[in-house]
């Protein structure tokens, strides 16, 4: 799905690795991340239902996302550095089973409180599990495989990312909205069995320490860039995002096209991921140049346009194609702007990833209860555009420039 330079002195690999044995533990930390950012977002496509449910207003109940959003942006820095000394595996088994209760306690919950403290539990898993897992996949597998292996575990975070709402949605429309939370709470639950039977021990080895993070971000221009990007585009998607449902209801979709509508969004997003990944080895410049031209044009086109079903279903396959290909692309500008210190640099972006998708929720949700539903698209928008000034006036040489290694 991409191409990222890897270079030696951030993560060694453990000697000899089965390559059979690894690639079963990159399946299971892959399923781990999918029902991780899963989980995040699932409140996205059910935020009427849940609140119908718990009686809060839409906007309050936005805080599912924004909470664990928070959190995780401060554990992926907090837990990387507190776990410096433990075994790797038992990290991520206890992150991804503390995931799967939380799930389930949400699924079972008669009271909002109940369920924010399940959100605050799941943004720990998600900011550590995030920023451990990348390094970890590099320990599971040969040198030849580990490029492809890196890809795979990421592919989890984009496929959630672009799918897994669209699917949890779907679940909930037919099921119910506790059903679609026990299902992705049983997901983690699998991927912690899972780990526990396949993964060897992951001795700990060298992992950053705070005085890494201000230095890396200091030090690279690229780097400084990469975060500001995030920061902006993510939050624009998700400020909008957010309410996707409560826009498509307002504009008369029934309730029955709305998860159709999403699975469309996330067909596309699985597209854009694949489209870009294809092109950010040679165009990484003009590839995050076209994701902040494509979701400004769909949030602007959502917003203005006389809704059918049909054009709804255009407009989400635009947005999906640009925000399908957000993952992949800042993953590797990110990777490639700090080569000697990608697991700084990667959490930061976990951080600032996660922090965004809780700063757009938020700021949806005050916008959605105090004007009105359709603003939240027009803030996107001019979020997401703002990227093109600032990647357009970095110098050239200095854009990172992804490469296989050799």
């Amino acid at each position: 799905m991409t191409s990222v330079d890897f270079p030696p002195p951030d993560v060694a690999q453990d000697a000899s690795p089965s390559p059979v044995r690894g690639w079963l533990a990159i399946l299971a930390v892959t399923l781990g991340i999918f029902a991780l950012m899963t989980s995040e977002l699932l409140p996205v496509g059910l935020l009427t239902p849940i609140g119908t449910a718990l009686d809060v207003s839409e906007g309050t109940t936005a805080l599912m996302v924004t909470v664990p959003g928070l959190v995780a942006a401060v554990a992926a820095p907090l837990v990387t550095v507190a776990t410096a000394r433990i075994d790797r595996r038992l990290v991520l088994a206890v992150l991804i089973g503390m995931m799967g209760a939380a799930n389930l306690a949400s699924a079972f919950a008669t009271s909002f409180a109940v369920v924010l403290l399940a959100r605050f539990l799941i943004g720990i898993s998600v900011g550590g599990f995030w920023s451990l897992a990348g390094a970890i996949a590099l320990r599971l597998v040969p040198k030849h495989h580990v490029v492809r292996a890196t890809a795979v575990v990421f592919g989890g975070v984009e496929t959630a990312s672009v799918l897994g709402v669209p699917a949890g949605t779907l679940v909930g429309g037919l099921s119910g909205w506790r059903t679609a939370f026990a299902v992705v709470g049983v997901l983690g639950l699998i991927s912690l069995v899972c780990m526990v039977v396949v993964m060897p021990k992951v001795a700990p080895e060298r992992t950053m320490t705070f005085g890494d993070l201000p230095r890396v971000f200091r030090t690279h221009i690229a780097v400084r860039v990469g975060i500001a990007m995030t920061f902006l585009v993510i939050t624009g998607h998700f400020t909008a995002y957010t309410f996707v449902r409560p826009i498509l209801q307002h504009d008369g979709v029934a309730d029955g096209m709305i998860s159709v509508l999403l699975l469309v969004f996330g067909i596309a997003g699985i597209c854009g991921n694949f489209i870009a990944g294809a092109l950010i080895t040679k165009r990484l410049r003009q590839t995050v140049c076209g994701i902040s031209v494509l979701l400004t044009a769909a949030m602007a086109a959502l917003a203005v346009t006389d809704h059918n079903t049909f054009s709804v279903a255009a407009i989400l396959i635009v947005w999906g194609l640009g925000y399908g290909a957000v993952p992949v692309t800042f993953q590797t500008w990110i990777l490639n702007a700090a080569p000697t210190a990608t697991e700084a640099a990667s959490s930061l972006y976990v951080s600032m990833f996660n922090l965004s998708i809780a700063l757009g929720a938020l700021v949806g949700g005050l916008v959605v209860d105090t004007a009105s539903t359709v603003s939240v698209l027009w803030i996107g928008g001019v979020l997401a555009i703002l990227v093109l000034p600032i990647v357009g006036a970095m110098p050239r040489h200095r854009v990172p420039r992804p490469g296989l290694p050799e």
